[in-house]
């Protein structure tokens, strides 16, 4: 007989989950050991999603919520919140009004969230990530409910990529690399560190600056692989559900490093993706930098700048609401 001890009850809220990436991220949390509680929610086709997981044998019970009156049902009592709703990339759609749609989904998801599940940690994937995450900082600090130490945006995926194409060009394998990316979300405020890459990787300044560009515009090239039909979900949802079990280890008690995008003063942006330490009470340390190559503290710099005006737009938002 087993002597150990089950993780503790733990319950993940994905707001969002009938979306593109909240579908195979609601999977991937279906099946991890942690979450004993995954509350789908979404304003349209929800039950199908959670019917169908519902039937795959795991510790993870499954409920689902629709729209707006059962939200707070879905919030009440969540250790994890991840915010994705919002409108996905159409080649069709102007940026200024997925901007101003996806920025009022954000408001309004995060005003509940703080009604009704102040204490969770929240995780946020909506883009442009570079500003929502500070208009839902601002509409839980209207609610007098913003704790900076439980807002996370979730940027992992860049790092993600990151090792994958340093592993392409090395001929190592993805598994044995690590590479820091921090800054943003967007263009050039993602800036991938790979002067400070696990093992340590000599390469050619025109080796460095081809791989910045390829991981800066994975995005994109998903979205061209698509014909502007649509963009990233697999990798996102994948990079969102490893980062989540990250989130949960460090609820559990252990001492976890991520990436992520937070309230920060490493930079004079208020807001900047870097290594964190996350504990019991979500982010306990934010890391300095790190020594940079000349290259990267150009880049860092820009994309400190680029994120201000980000986060500008963001709260010029919440200001005219």
């Amino acid at each position: 007989m087993s002597t150990s001890a089950a993780p503790p009850r733990r319950k993940v809220t994905v707001l969002g989950a009938a979306g593109g990436i909240g579908n195979p991220l609601s999977l991937l949390l279906k099946m991890n050991p942690l979450v004993t509680d995954l509350a789908l929610y979404d304003v349209t086709g929800m039950p199908g999603v959670a019917a169908d997981l519902s039937h795959i044998c795991t510790r993870t019970k499954v409920s689902s919520y629709l729209g707006p009156y059962e939200l707070p049902t879905a919030l009440r009592g969540s250790d994890v919140v991840l915010v994705l709703a919002g409108v996905p990339y159409r080649s069709s759609m102007k940026d200024v009004d997925r901007f101003n749609m996806n920025a009022g989904i954000v408001r309004g998801l995060c005003e509940s969230v703080a009604k009704y599940s102040p204490e969770a940690e929240i995780g946020l994937i909506t883009n442009p990530l570079n500003a929502t995450v500070p208009i839902a900082a601002e509409a839980m600090a209207r609610a007098g409910k913003y704790e900076p130490k439980r807002l996370l945006g979730i940027t992992s995926l860049h790092t993600m990529r990151a090792r994958t194409l340093l592993a392409e060009t090395t001929g190592l394998k993805g598994t044995d690399l690590f590479v820091p990316v921090v800054g943003g979300n967007r263009d050039s405020t993602i800036v991938p560190l790979f002067s400070q890459a696990t093992p340590a990787i000599s390469l050619s300044e025109e080796e460095r600056a081809r791989l910045v560009r390829r991981v800066r515009e994975c995005g994109m090239q998903v979205i061209s692989a698509k014909d502007g039909k649509g963009s990233a979900i697999m990798a996102p949802a994948f990079a969102a559900a490893a980062f989540t079990n990250s989130l949960l280890k460090a609820l559990n008690g252990e001492a976890v490093m991520e990436y992520a995008y937070v309230a920060s003063t490493v930079t004079d942006a208020p807001f900047f993706a870097s290594k964190v330490q996350l504990g019991q009470e979500g982010v306990e340390e934010v890391f300095p930098l790190g020594d940079l190559s000349r290259h990267e503290e150009q880049e860092v710099e820009r994309a400190a700048r680029l994120i201000k005006e980000d986060v500008r737009k963001g709260m010029e938002f919440m200001s005219s609401r």
